[in-house]
Parts: C-alpha cells; sequence; structure tokens
C-alpha cells in the first residue's frame, strides 16, 4: 500500500547524518511526519544492539513546509545496526515504521533500517551508469582476423545468424575482441556512460568464457594480457570505469587447477574441487553442467591462490599495470553453499579484504538470480546483480506476453515466453503491484547497498525487454532504470533496439553498420537523454525515494535532497493524478525537465494534478527540502516508557 500522509525515513543524507559510520559512532537518523498524518506525541527510536532491543528518545526539531521533523541520535553497536520508529500519536495508539512500511502491530527486525558500518562503497559508486559489454559480441577489430582459432570453435561472420542450439550455442566465435572495444568506446562516451561490465574475458572453451581455463591471463583470442591494458587506459582516460567478472563458484574442466586435480588425489589442487570419489574422477559441477566443476572453499590454498591477500587472482587484476575498478562476482549466491556447507560469507568476506587491502575504491557486485537479501547485508557486496525486484517487476507491468517461435539448446523449437526461468510465465502486473514487489524485495536490504544494486532491464543472460514491450513502453522502463535507487544498466544492444527471445539470442554481434539508421538514432537520441538526467541531478543518485501514488497503470514517485527534488510519473495509458501540494513542494505549474507523451503538471489550490495522454514518461525538477536544525541528543528511554510502548516495564 501507498499512502502519501505516512511519516517517512530512508537511508539517504535528508535522514540520516553519517551514511558510511564506522563501529561505535554515533549518527543522527531523523524522522519526517507530515501535517496531515495527525498528532504525534513523542517518537522512540527501538534499535537492537546484539540482539537486544534498545530505546532511545526522538526530539522534535519542528516544523517546516507543512511537515514535523523528529531526530535522535544512535550508537553504531553492530556491523548491521537495525533501528525502526515508534510514532505515539495524540489519540495514544502507536505506529510503527521500518523499511516494511507504517504498521499497527509488532514488525520483523529483518525489515528494520540499518546502518552499515564499515566497507563503505566507492567513492564513485552513486554517479555510476553502467554499460554491460559480451565481448565476443561488441565489436570487433582489425587484427581478429589473423588470430588461429581453437579447435572448439565454430567461425562464424559478424552477420551470421547466432545458432541457439548446442554445440553452436556455445562455441558459435564471432571473433569481437578487447581493442574492438576500444574502437567503440567513443560510443559509449556519446551515450554518457561512465562505467563499463564486461563478461569473462579469460582463456575458455567457449565463447562467454564462464568455464574459465586459466585467471592469470586474458584469453588471446580477445587479444591477451596487453589489448587489457589497452582497453583499461583508454576507458579510463575517457572517465570510464572498468568492472571485471570473474566466476568464484566453479572454473571450467580446462582449468589448470582442475587438470591437475582430476585423478590425482596428491595433487597441490586436489582439495579444490568437490570430488565424491577416492580416485577423483567424479565430481560436483554447477547445475550438472559437466564442463563446470565447482569449487571447494574448505581449502586453504584455493583461498590463498584466488581471493586472498596481493599474489590472489583477484589482487592481480586490480592491481597495477591493470588496474580495474571492481569485480562482478558470478554465480554469487552458491558459491561456498553445497547441501550442509555454506561458506559464502567467508568467500564474499576474504574478496572484499583483499580488494581493501589493494584498491579500496573498487565496486564488489554480487550476481544472484533470485531473493539476494540475506547476502546483501553489507559485509562485503557493495550491491548485487538480482531479478526479482527491479527486472521482474518493471517486465511484469510494462511488458506483454508474447508467443514467438524459437529454437531451444537442444534444437526443439517452442513458443513458450522464457521469464527468467518461471515456469508458470511471467505474471501481469498494475503498476501498484509493481511498486509492492519492488519494496517487498528491498524492505530487508540496507539503503546504501539498494544504492548498489543493479537495475537491468535485461542482461546477456535473459530475454532482451523490447522483444515483450510495445515502443511506447520503452522510455518508461528507461526512465525508471535510470530514477529509481540502484546503479542503472544498459545492456549493449539496447540502444540499438535489439529484441532477442532468451538469453542465448540476446548476445547478437551489434550491427555498428546501422548506427545511422532513424529508427536505432532516435533510440540511441532516447538512451542518452535519460542517461543524461540521471547524471546531471544528485537527487537522482543519492536523494531519498517517496512513493507518492500507484494504481492499475500509473505510479508517481520523488527523489529528494536538500538542493532539489525530482518528481518522476510513469503511466502506461491515460492518467489524472490529483496529489497534496504539501506532499510533494510543488507550488506552482512548470514545465517538465523531461517528457516522453504527453503531460501536464498543473498546482492550484492546495493541489498538484497530474495529466497525460497515453503513455508516458515525464520528470519535474522542484526545490530542495527544507529541515529544521536537528535538536537529538543521546537518552535512552526509561523502562516505563518501554511499557508504554508494549515492552515490559523492568
Amino acid at each position: 500500500m501507498i499512502d502519501p500522509t505516512w511519516p517517512h525515513h530512508d537511508g539517504s543524507p535528508l535522514y540520516v547524518s553519517h551514511p558510511d559510520p564506522a563501529l561505535g559512532d554515533e549518527v543522527t537518523v531523523r524522522l519526517r511526519v507530515p501535517r496531515a498524518y495527525g498528532g504525534v506525541d513523542r517518537v522512540v527510536v527501538r534499535s537492537n544492539p546484539d540482539h537486544e532491543p534498545a530505546w532511545v528518545e526522538a526530539e522534535c526539531d519542528g516544523e517546516r513546509d507543512g511537515w514535523h521533523w523528529w531526530s535522535a541520535r544512535i550508537v553504531v553497536a553492530n556491523p548491521r545496526h537495525g533501528y525502526r520508529f515508534h510514532l505515539v500519536r495524540s489519540d495514544a495508539t502507536v505506529q510503527i515504521l521500518n523499511q516494511g512500511g507504517l504498521s499497527d502491530v509488532d514488525v520483523l527486525d529483518a525489515q528494520d533500517f540499518a546502518l552499515v558500518a564499515g566497507n563503505p562503497p566507492p567513492s564513485w559508486m552513486a554517479d555510476t551508469v553502467l554499460y554491460q559489454v559480451f565481448p565476443d559480441r561488441f565489436a570487433r577489430s582489425d587484427a581478429a582476423a589473423d588470430r588461429p582459432l581453437p579447435q572448439w570453435a565454430i567461425p562464424a561472420a559478424w552477420d551470421d545468424p547466432l545458432d541457439p542450439s548446442h554445440p553452436g550455442r556455445s562455441r558459435q566465435l564471432y571473433g569481437g575482441d578487447l581493442d574492438g572495444v576500444v574502437d567503440r568506446l567513443d560510443h559509449l562516451v556519446d551515450l554518457g556512460v561512465n562505467a563499463l561490465y564486461h563478461t569473462p574475458i579469460f582463456p575458455a572453451e567457449s565463447n562467454h568464457r564462464y568455464d574459465a581455463a586459466s585467471f592469470d591471463h586474458v584469453d588471446e583470442l580477445l587479444g591477451g594480457d596487453d589489448a587489457y591494458r589497452r582497453l583499461i587506459e583508454a576507458a579510463h582516460a575517457r572517465g570510464i570505469r572498468v568492472i571485471g567478472d570473474l566466476t568464484t563458484n566453479h572454473s571450467g574442466v580446462a582449468h589448470e587447477w582442475f587438470r591437475n586435480a582430476y585423478g590425482r588425489p596428491d595433487a597441490a589442487e586436489a582439495d579444490f574441487y568437490y570430488f565424491h570419489d577416492a580416485a577423483h574422477t567424479t565430481y560436483e559441477t554447477w547445475l550438472d553442467a559437466a564442463t563446470l566443476p565447482k569449487f571447494d572453499w574448505n581449502s586453504a590454498e584455493l583461498r590463498r591462490r584466488f581471493i586472498e591477500g596481493p599474489d590472489s587472482v583477484v589482487a592481480h587484476w586490480l592491481a597495477q599495470p591493470y588496474g580495474i575498478d571492481g569485480w562482478r562476482i558470478d554465480v554469487a549466491n552458491m558459491t561456498g553453499r553445497l547441501g550442509a556447507e555454506d561458506l559464502n560469507a567467508v568467500v564474499r568476506q576474504t574478496v572484499r579484504r583483499t580488494m581493501i587491502e589493494v584498491s579500496p575504491d573498487t565496486l564488489l557486485l554480487a550476481e544472484s538470480t533470485n531473493d539476494a537479501a540475506s547476502d546483501l547485508q553489507g559485509d562485503a557486496w557493495h550491491g548485487g546483480m538480482t531479478y526479482p525486484a527491479f527486472t521482474r517487476g518493471v517486465w511484469s507491468w510494462l511488458a506483454e506476453p508474447r508467443r514467438i517461435p524459437h529454437r531451444g539448446f537442444d534444437g526443439r523449437v517452442s513458443d513458450e515466453m522464457w521469464f527468467f526461468g518461471l515456469p508458470t510465465g511471467m505474471p501481469r502486473y498494475t503498476a501498484q503491484q509493481f511498486v509492492r514487489q519492488l519494496r517487498l524485495f528491498t524492505s530487508q536490504i540496507p539503503w546504501r547497498v539498494q544504492r548498489g544494486t543493479m537495475s537491468a532491464l535485461d542482461t546477456h543472460d535473459t530475454a532482451r525487454f523490447a522483444t515483450y514491450a510495445a515502443a511506447e513502453m520503452i522510455p518508461l522502463a528507461v526512465g525508471l532504470s535510470m530514477t529509481l535507487p540502484g546503479i542503472p544498466v544498459v545492456y549493449a544492444g539496447d540502444e540499438f533496439g535489439l529484441e532477442a527471445v532468451d538469453g542465448e539470442m540476446s548476445r547478437t554481434p551489434l550491427p555498428w553498420e546501422r548506427i545511422g539508421e532513424p529508427e536505432i538514432a532516435a533510440r540511441i537520441g532516447l538512451y542518452r537523454e535519460l542517461i543524461g538526467l540521471r547524471r546531471a541531478h544528485a537527487a537522482l543518485s543519492t536523494g531519498g525515494l517517496r512513493w507518492l501514488h500507484a494504481d492499475d497503470d500509473a505510479l508517481v514517485f520523488i527523489r529528494e535532497n536538500a538542493d532539489e527534488a525530482v518528481l518522476v510519473l510513469a503511466a502506461r495509458t491515460d492518467v489524472e493524478i490529483r496529489l497534496d501540494t504539501a506532499l510533494v513542494g510543488a507550488a506552482t505549474a512548470r514545465a517538465a525537465r523531461y517528457a516522453a507523451g504527453t503531460v501536464e503538471l498543473v498546482a492550484d489550490d492546495g493541489a498538484v494534478r497530474l495529466h497525460g495522454r497515453g503513455a508516458s514518461f515525464a520528470v519535474w525538477t522542484l526545490p530542495g527540502v527544507t529541515a529544521p536544525p536537528a535538536r537529538a541528543e543521546r537518552s535512552v528511554a526509561t523502562p516505563e516508557a518501554f511499557a508504554q510502548l508494549g515492552g515490559p516495564a523492568v
């Protein structure tokens, strides 16, 4: 449920004095209560240090622009320090506010607001717009034609159709390389992105390279180590950071470690993998893929070589002469997990410690295909590459199921729509359901980590959004990715309007020769404008988020900081929405900062009215939020006060 008259708090600087505290720091947290909510006599902040409730009385700071502000100081006692607000209303009823919303019954600790101590994200994370590249399919340099192909490869010309079935599915090689990426970096500059995430570049026996044969060198088919250095230097010279892709769950069977361990129980690498027999000839794999043996992170030597310290694989590519700016960890959700064993936290925390030691201002992202809340608590990952919150939600609201005949990995033809592996297909959501899903999946993730989580419409592992969305829905979807909290992601080819029915077909070589065609130029222009919007307004990268409206077909939210507010409307059909001026901050009519479709904002008689015809996405910039000075001083509530709030008077 969305009710703009609810009290509000989030982890942005308007409400939290120190978003990146250390253990033991005192932090002021603030609550904002609209006049329309009614009278509030007291606010008490409940923390949970060492899993034992502690209570702090909040001070009323005064009123500004129809909002009452309250503040309290809390001490950050744990690496993840949760807190919530208990509001005693004028009628003596008590309501509780946490990330799950406003409740008149007790709430789960897991959904509390949370401060994360230590492991701050890189200074540049908030301003990042990420561009994803699949190297074999992005661009091909002149040097690619002279490279001999390995025996496993099936050569393909740049305009050859993809083969979605085995063995071509993973062996078809188009010859895209890293110098090809260098040649096209100005395209990224033109779009306005400032970070490049590439899928794996290590030697392998597939076009996707998630079956690494080594982590020590770059695949010669991509140009080798020197080409990677050239790419990083050229990207950095253009203000573009580079994020690598590393698989900590498995290697390929061609990996030197696995070749040494297979059939050799006495090898130094014998405990790097899960072998099922004494002879070391049967082994655990990723999802029954025989080419992908699973790492056993009980091995101290594996940790030393791969993730621990300055001589590890993790450190090697962060250090000079390479100096990449972070890692996206593939299959992070399954890493270190097998049956009763769970070493995931050990692995992720070790990776991050190594990164801090070698290059602290770097980013660490975790792939997790479903609910990742238990892993995304700030102890290592700065954010995630996840699908259920934003990606699946926006598809379910804005895309339309279609039956498109296509060949699968086994060669059989089907017209069933692929939807993120869900056997029940794509649900159809209202805007209200989309918002509910987004809030549900983020309600247990600290705000700081929410800001580092990728907002992708699609990736190299999914169908492309444009395949199932009408053209007029594209600005809405791209616009939402650029205006909601998180790291916006552009998967290479989306700006060309490419379509694909599944992850394999989404790896089409980019049609650079068509870049001047009017339809493609218009789509590129759309991305350029919305990326520019994101990067021009700090409220969209570091501001808070308040939901103002959601119904079947439209949603409205506002991103705010002290300097500006950005009002966002997304509607898939005609809309007439009325909002209370005091809850929005727009006192007069104004032109949209960006508009796709026909929209108008009219402010009069204490109301803001949004009018739209057809599908529309629009953004207005408004004055920032003015708050009175915080008066909070740390004072623990008395046992009697605790009893009034429902606790025992001890």
